[in-house]
């Protein structure tokens, strides 16, 4: 019957899907189905948006077609019947030219790993679709920069991203574009703009609509029952006789974007069918008339924006546009949200919007239609449960005067959206000369069951004349009203905020004959951050770059281009997940611990019913005899790949589930009962003092020990003045690489297997193999083509993921993949070491230091991994002052806690850390700017000696000095110092802080193998131990093989680069990998290669002065070749770069300013600039390197500023996707950001001169960390200012460690949780 099956178009190309469980969602089917694999799976909650797609929709009526951008993770197959797909290979891919969008990310260097690049590419294309077809053709350049608000990466920073999208805009100053491979620096306007891409809404708008769909009619009859389970009602009559018929048994689920499955996972449960809603008019209606609003229900969030936009109502549009991200609002619909608000406490907005506006909302009971209340539709028992239906939202009109005021705000980490709430409210008053007439004060998201109006606080102000003190009294009673649920974090900073958000709202009018002033501030204090403003548009974010192009070695030195840049834009580069699944393969899923420390009884299903689909259970009684329980190793010890009968921490690995998809493991895994029995355990260890108390710690072999510097008690009696006995905490982080754990294993005759690893160290995967399955290394094959994001976290952690695969494989002789979830990932990363710290030090009244004592305890969980390496790298960083004298005592605490590992610096940015926190109190003591302290301690080059003994290089490489006083003068650091002060006295809801924090980061080369191989062609193919991980490596390479083959000084040998290709890892065509890792793989494979080129230049060398002698002309690189192969020239090389041992390690150093602005009443921190200054040799790749500094900066922001990675009282991760756990966005990056790489003189010891960058300029984020600190400080002593009782229930001393991350709540408490009403008390007693 025709409109009865499922048909749809993916870029033009036809689908029909025959029959399909009704739960695939589009991402499923685009992968498991179709070659097109640029949509990835990052997350599978809407909310990275690597999952991005294009919708289009023809309206046959109208001919129109109209598009949009949504998550294709979230969107179920069926709900796209009769429309066209669109992904980033549908743009533009390798063989039909690649779209101006994937050149221009290319260009402007915007794609490191490439796992998130082609989500960002659909992002853009669809904000110049938008622009196209709703205003003038142009893109603005705000749009361009909010066009990737939603997505996330965890490579660039986002710099260069935003510059590809800006790159668009036509109100863009091109020459505010940062550094690109299209023009060269002192170009005219007029040839920037002609060298970039072209770009042309006419032949670049290509998501056209197919004429075969358009031809298809009855989409009006929707799917055939019988064979998906789905129905599709076209009136609200057909609606109410489908829940009629479900009366008498069986589920259904009712679904529009079916967004709410990216928060509520569990939601995946068998339906017995689907009712797509998103087709009956009167639920897709939107009417305006004098009355107001009346908007369906089944009305997208972004349609309801732009209707609401163009009205009294453009505040609550522009606060739901911080809702999500652009593609969860073309998705997600209004009466969703509310649903989830009302029946599953999902923290909303809308409903927070709707309370303060006095909506109403129309329900389908039955055959009636009822009217409510939005305050009285969300305490009606969960309508999910009853049979109610939720039809439409009234909005009253109000009328808009001077007297009539409404106000939103919210507060969350991130401030343009993708993140939820910490409270949000949204205020309606008439207020006429001061008295408030009428007053709707909603607020929502502190953790109660729903939104809620303050009726108390209405009812008491309503009628009253605005006062200090009559504000202070409702501050009380709202204090009272915001209770936040037992399990809600920071529950007295979400009171705060209510109140906060109160105060802001009416603290302007009182005094100014109750007019709405500009906000809160004129002249004594400036707010507007909870404030959502609609006319506020995220500020231009601005960047320069500085970098110097050497042609000493070229093309080494020159910016070229990313290997593959294009290619991963368009989303052809080829992950593991990527490579096509074989008919018979299987899929694996962990079962994990959920106790610390506990006896494993059995391992069943509930209801002991195997779970669709499911093969087999695997644990350690299913490894081979000859082999081993190993999942892991290091130099410190191996880790076992499942618990045996006790399981040593939450989060452990138990079993390892296998079934015929991805989704039935994940389901089966979370369906796993596991009985434990703790009976005659000893307690767990789940804290670095009870590690202590019982002494659990891993040895420290002493080569990794510290040493001690000087005498400690000589210089504790120079001091003047001691600190003694200070501590505080460092946390932990996770890795939120793009691409989760991945591996699949392939069985081969003979007992052998191959297995393709998402990993950064194949050798040690391939050895874990072998050992585990008890085979020799030459039956296991490992290979790696490129990983998508690794930050360590792909190193040790990659192994086990790897060696479950190749055990279930060798076991059931079939495929086995294995791709983690997001939420697993986290529970089992590690991720780097949190610590405790505990100092004495002793420094005279002039600021100079005298000696430091050290004790730290690191959190090294149940493993040893590399945890004990940690004490040496602490060390590195630590010694960047001169302290006199240095003595520390660490311990590495073995817990029952999940093993960490090494994160990027890993503790490296603890010990540059620990060593500012120190300074920083120092300067608080003795009352001195910090940044005199910091300049006085700085080393000369013998007391760099003395603490760096061999390590320090020659005087001239000791460029510190130079980077410090370079910096003050290229950022202004003195003027803007002053500017700040200023800025602190005009201010009272403001603060601002400007840091500027020195690092030198010690990084070590490693032995690393190398393979140039030249074929008959003339072309060449390369092999390296090192893994291409998005830091450019395959890139540096690249140009190494061509300046080392361009010294056989053919003609034509400068265009070598472009004959040039490095191949996968593959650990049995190239042993000896070792790990990618430390920052100095790059150069040590670039070292290996240049070795291989000098063989192979000599082995040409005869065959060259043969042909030069019997030739007058020019020989080029191809006559060469051919003449080299018809003499049997050995034409392959390899090499093992053994670095020398007395210079194997390096200091690299830099120096970051940055100035934040904190607001005293949410705790919010803004960075507006940050520069950076750093020493990067003769860089090899300046546009790589600076990609390195910058990533790695804004890695840093995450670290100290917003990432919380935390444990419960069992030890089991807390965080567990992209709801909880915030990385930095494109709205959370310094507004400034100007980046300076020095290219400093020769390195004789370096690779060409050239020094590391992947990990050292991590270190420089602590400025942003201590720029808050000092605009803390301010808040402080303001807050003292206004005591009028003893009653001070704000510490408010200098004296304060600000907690890293310094996440708003913690700034919050250290600025007062109360401050606020301590401002109004002091207004009242006449301060």
């Amino acid at each position: 019957m025709e409109g009865k099956d499922l048909e749809f178009a993916v870029n033009g190309e036809r689908f029909k899907v025959n029959s399909v469980d009704p739960s695939t969602t589009l991402l499923d089917f685009l992968r498991l189905n179709t070659p097109f694999k640029s949509v990835k799976l990052g997350c599978g909650e809407g909310g990275c948006g690597a999952c991005l797609v294009i919708l289009s929709k023809y309206d046959p009526e109208s001919e129109q077609v109209k598009e949009c951008s949504i998550n294709s993770c979230l969107t179920l197959l069926c709900s796209i019947n009769g429309c066209s797909i669109t992904t980033s290979e549908g743009l533009g891919n390798t063989k039909n030219g690649f779209h101006p969008i994937h050149n221009r990310f290319a260009g402007f260097h915007a794609s490191q790993c490439g796992f998130c690049t082609p989500g960002m590419c659909i992002s853009l294309y669809s904000a110049l679709s938008n622009a196209h077809h709703n205003h003038n053709n142009s893109l603005t350049v705000s749009e361009a920069e909010k066009s990737v608000a939603g997505n996330l990466c965890r490579c660039t920073g986002y710099r260069p991203i935003v510059d590809a999208c800006k790159s668009f805009a036509a109100d863009v100053d091109i020459e505010d574009l940062g550094l690109n491979s299209f023009w060269k620096k002192g170009d005219s306007k007029e040839v920037m703009l002609k060298s970039l891409p072209p770009y042309n809404p006419k032949d670049h708008l290509v998501t056209t609509f197919p004429e075969f769909l358009k031809k298809k009619k009855n989409v009006r009859n929707g799917l055939d029952h019988s064979r998906y389970r789905w129905t599709t009602p076209f009136s609200v009559t057909e609606l109410h006789n489908i829940l009629e018929s479900a009366n008498s048994g069986g589920s259904l689920k009712l679904v529009v974007g079916n967004t709410g499955t990216g928060y509520y996972k569990d939601d995946e449960e068998m339906f017995d069918r689907y009712v797509d809603i998103s087709h009956i008019p009167e639920m897709l209606m939107i009417k305006k008339d004098e009355n107001g609003f009346e908007i369906g229900a089944a009305v997208t969030i972004s349609n309801a924006i732009d209707a609401l936009k163009d009205s009294n109502f453009k505040k609550m549009a522009a606060h739901m546009e911080k809702v999500g991200n652009h593609s969860m609002r073309n998705s997600g619909s209004i009466g969703g949200n509310l649903v989830m608000a009302q029946s599953r406490k999902f923290p909303s907005d809308i409903t927070t919007l709707l309370l303060a506006a006095d909506a109403s909302v129309y329900m389908l009971h039955g055959r009636k239609t009822e009217k409510v209340k939005v305050h009285e539709f969300l305490d009606l028992p969960p309508i999910l449960e009853s049979k109610r239906v939720l039809l439409k939202v009234d909005i009253p009109a109000w009328t808009a005067d001077n007297e009539s005021l409404f106000e939103t705000y919210r507060a969350a980490p991130r401030s343009i959206g993708n993140a939820l709430p910490y409270v949000n409210a949204a205020f309606f008053a008439r207020v006429s000369h001061q008295m408030v007439d009428k007053c709707l004060l909603a607020f929502g998201s502190y953790g109660g069951d729903h939104s809620i109006r303050a009726t108390e606080v209405e009812h008491f102000l309503t009628g009253k004349l605005l006062s200090h003190s009559v504000l202070h009294e409702a501050m009380g009673l709202l204090r009272g009203i915001i209770v936040p649920g037992k399990d809600t974090s920071y529950p007295e900073y979400r009171k705060a905020l209510a109140v906060g958000f109160l105060f802001e709202f009416f603290y302007p009018l009182i005094d100014n004959n109750g007019q709405r002033i500009c906000s809160l501030d004129s002249g004594e204090e400036k707010h507007s951050n909870g404030h959502v403003d609609p006319t506020e548009s995220l500020p231009f974010l601005s960047s320069s770059q500085q970098v110097l192009e050497s042609n000493e070695f070229q093309p080494v030195g020159e910016a070229v281009i990313k290997v593959g840049a294009a290619l991963q834009a368009s989303g052809e580069a080829v992950f593991v997940d990527d490579i096509p699944t074989l008919p018979d393969c299987l899929h694996g899923a962990f079962i994990y611990s959920t106790e610390p420390l506990a006896k494993i009884k059995s391992i069943s299903f509930s209801e002991n019913v195997s779970p669709p689909g499911v093969f087999a259970v695997l644990t350690f009684k299913d490894i081979p005899q000859q082999g081993q329980n190993i999942g892991s190793k290091t130099v410190f010890g191996p880790g076992p790949l499942f618990a045996d009968e006790l399981t040593r921490c939450a989060g452990q690995r138990i079993a390892l589930v296998v079934a015929d998809t991805q989704k039935h493991a994940d389901r089966a895994a979370k369906l796993a009962v596991v009985e434990y029995d703790i009976k005659n355990l000893e307690e767990p260890i789940l804290t670095v003092e009870d590690a202590v108390k019982r002494s659990s710690f891993f040895d420290v072999f002493p080569m990794f020990y510290p040493e001690a510097v000087g005498d400690v008690l000589e210089g504790m009696k120079e001091a003047d003045r001691k600190i003694l006995l200070a501590e505080f905490r460092l946390g932990s982080q996770y890795f939120f690489y793009m691409e989760p754990q991945t591996a699949l294993a392939l069985p081969d005759e003979d007992n052998c297997v191959k297995v393709f690893s998402s990993s950064q160290a194949p050798e040690y995967v391939h050895s874990v193999i072998a050992t585990c399955l008890g085979i020799p290394e030459h039956n296991v094959r490992v290979i790696t083509r490129r990983v998508g994001g690794g930050f360590g976290g792909k190193a040790i952690k990659s192994m086990p993921v790897a060696t479950a695969c190749a055990l279930a494989a060798h076991k059931l002789n079939r495929p086995v993949k294995m791709y983690m979830n997001r939420k697993t990932d986290m529970i089992m990363a590690g991720g780097r070491h949190p610590m405790k710290v505990t100092y004495n030090v002793g420094f005279r009244s002039d600021g100079k230091l005298t000696a430091l004592e050290l004790t730290m305890l690191i959190d090294a969980g149940t493993e040893p991994d590399v945890s004990p390496i940690l004490p040496r790298n602490i060390m590195g960083p630590l010694r960047k002052y001169d302290w006199g004298a240095l003595s520390v005592d660490v311990k590495v605490c073995k817990t029952n806690l999940p093993s960490r590992t090494a994160m990027r610096a890993p503790g490296e940015v603890q010990g540059s850390y620990i060593a500012e926190s120190i300074i920083e109190n120092v300067a608080s003591s003795l009352h001195m700017e910090v940044d005199e302290v910091r300049k006085i301690n700085l080393h000369t080059y013998d007391s760099l000696r003395k603490f760096y003994k061999h390590i320090s290089g020659e005087e001239d490489e000791y460029t510190l000095p130079l980077l410090w006083d370079k910096v003050e003068i290229s950022s202004e650091f003195k003027k803007r110092d002053e500017m700040v002060k200023e800025f602190n006295k005009c201010n009272v809801w403001r603060k601002r802080g400007i840091s500027r924090v020195p690092i030198v980061h010690q990084v070590m080369q490693r032995p690393t193998p190398g393979k140039v191989s030249i074929l008959s062609d003339g072309s060449v193919v390369v092999e390296v131990g090192g893994i291409e991980i998005g830091q450019g490596l395959w890139t540096k390479v690249k140009q190494m093989v061509a300046y080392g083959l361009g010294l056989t000084k053919c003609t034509g040998s400068e265009k070598l680069i472009e004959r040039i290709r490095v191949v996968q890892a593959d650990t049995l065509g190239l042993i000896q990998g070792g790990f990618t890792a430390g920052s100095t793989t790059s150069e040590n494979s670039c070292e290996a290669v240049r070795l291989c080129c000098v063989t192979l230049v000599e082995r040409l060398k005869p065959t060259m002065d043969q042909m030069m002698m019997e030739k007058s002309g020019s020989v080029t690189w191809n006559m060469l070749i051919q003449k080299a192969y018809a003499q049997s020239v050995n034409l392959s090389a390899s090499a093992l770069y053994t670095p020398e041992f007395s210079s194997m390690e390096y200091l690299n150093y830099g120096v970051g300013v940055s100035e934040v602005e904190v607001d005293v009443i949410t705790g919010k921190t803004e960075i507006l600039r940050s520069d950076i200054i750093y020493d990067c040799g003769k860089s090899l790749n300046p546009a790589v390197d600076l990609g390195q500094v910058e990533g790695a900066f804004v890695q840093g922001i995450g670290f100290f500023m917003m990432e919380e990675y935390t444990t419960d009282e069992k030890g089991l991760v807390v965080q567990q996707g992209t709801w909880d756990y915030n990385i930095p966005t494109v709205d959370t990056i310094p507004k400034q950001f100007y980046v300076e790489i020095l290219n400093t003189g020769h390195h004789k010891n370096r690779v060409l001169s050239s020094k590391a960058s992947g990990e050292p300029p991590l270190l420089l984020a602590a400025s942003v960390h201590c720029a808050t600190r000092s605009a803390i400080r301010e808040a402080r002593k303001q807050s003292l200012s206004w005591d009028c009782n003893d009653g001070n229930r704000d510490v408010s001393g200098a004296d304060f460690e600000l907690p890293v991350p310094a996440t708003m709540p913690v700034v919050k408490g250290l600025c007062g949780l109360y401050s606020v009403e301590k401002y109004l008390e002091g207004k009242i007693c006449g301060k």
